[in-house]
């Protein structure tokens, strides 16, 4: 016998142009007053029912060491690495003040269902953000 189960990681509904850009700039509010600091800027795209919220860093300073093994300059490798994203998290729309959060996961290179740091399964794009800061903690080591 079939039967239907939620899920909230699937589905969802396409975002009106009117809600990406209020989102967008409550993101960036939240971001800025909580997270000043922890990232020069951030990158947030949408895409259909999606939300995908990327930092980017300022790197580590590279040993003398390292720039010679790969054979650049320090100025190229710092350069290169500020052009590359953390991936943070996907939000998925169901309403203005209702999504379901994944996390990027780096070991598995793929977007991860998980639930907000509330325990619930929907929440707001700032309670996304919030569950996804963890990346924002202590960016050392993830170069």
């Amino acid at each position: 016998m079939r039967m239907w189960v939620y899920n909230p990681h699937a589905g969802g509904v396409k975002i009106p142009e009117a809600v990406r850009l209020r989102t967008e700039q409550r993101i960036l509010a939240y971001a800025n007053a909580h997270y000043a600091g922890k990232f020069t800027r951030l990158g947030i795209r949408f895409r259909g029912a999606l939300c995908y919220i990327d930092a980017y860093t300022e790197p580590e300073e590279p040993s003398p060491e390292f720039l010679t093994a790969v054979g650049v300059t320090r100025e190229e490798y710092i350069e290169r690495r500020r052009q590359v994203p953390l991936h943070l998290c996907r939000l998925r729309h169901f309403s203005e003040d209702r999504w379901s959060v994944a996390y990027y996961s780096y070991s598995r290179e793929r977007y991860d269902p998980c639930c907000f740091d509330t325990g619930s399964e929907h929440g707001t794009p700032e309670e996304g953000f919030e569950t996804a800061a963890m990346y924002l903690q202590d960016t050392k080591g993830l170069s």
